[in-house]
């Protein structure tokens, strides 16, 4: 009998035991809150945008608890890697370099880099036809890049670089930028507001081939898979859709 009562405690305390465990466990996602409509702040401070939206969702699946931690964009990886946060979903773009740095998801969207100019403006947006511009875009991101790599770096026209897309915004309202490169999500969000009502896009996507992911620490394969597994989940049962509606008339996925 008093083995038995034992046992009866020990099975006790072990499901105590992994019930905490189970409470306790907490992931911490990395967000920049500064990329309308995928992610900002609202007027109560709170962290809102699809990326926010698709983690949340994506914990739901894995049935853990998850908490904001924001951070700038320019030191958004290294803080991945100094352990501020267990993922990164804010809109990153999956390339080669970043590779040798972090891991990343399946992509959960995919997007494109398109140029925006004033609608009274015949902007063109060939090689040739950029020299003397002035561009704006956010650093260390696919739009900086290409612009390096197609004459910028080479000084045909000005590259005028910034911390966070609104203040991109505000410089080409302002006048002191001849257009935007920015990704096309961000930048058809921002044209449907009163700022933008003036603007457009100009000429085709400069990359139409520009896939985001999810970074996660290198090696972390178990939580990579959990939230790619995840991620099919919240496609297949439509998850997925409704947050992309909320935000777009057209799929980005």
């Amino acid at each position: 009998m008093q083995t038995y009562k034992k046992f009866l405690l020990a099975a006790a305390a072990t499901l105590v035991f992994s019930a905490n465990a189970m409470a306790a466990e907490k992931l911490r996602m990395g967000i920049e809150a500064a990329y309308p409509p995928f992610n900002n702040k609202d007027a109560s401070g709170q962290v809102v945008g699809f990326d926010k939206d698709i983690g949340d969702a994506l914990c739901a699946k894995m049935k853990v608890e998850c908490e904001v931690v924001t951070s700038d964009w320019d030191g958004i990886i290294p803080a991945l890697n100094a352990k501020k946060f267990d993922f990164l979903i804010s809109s990153l773009s999956i390339t080669d370099e970043r590779k040798q740095a972090v891991d990343f998801t399946d992509p959960y969207y995919s997007n494109k880099q398109q140029f925006i100019a004033p609608k009274n403006v015949d902007f063109k947006t060939d090689r040739a036809s950029l020299k003397g511009k002035t561009i704006g875009t956010q650093r260390a991101t696919q739009a900086a890049t290409w612009l390096d790599d197609n004459g910028g770096m080479d000084g045909e026209f000005k590259v005028n670089l910034y911390d966070g897309q609104e203040n991109a915004y505000l410089d080409l309202t302002s006048g002191r930028l001849d257009a935007i490169l920015a990704d096309k999500y961000a930048n058809y969000d921002w044209l449907k507001s009163d700022a933008g009502k003036n603007y457009e896009f100009k000429g085709d996507p400069v990359n139409d081939s520009d896939k985001v992911g999810i970074a996660v620490r290198k090696g972390d394969n178990e939580l990579r898979n959990k939230l790619n597994a995840a991620l099919k989940e919240i496609v297949a049962d439509g998850t997925y859709k409704k947050i992309n509606d909320k935000y777009f008339p057209f799929s980005i996925y």
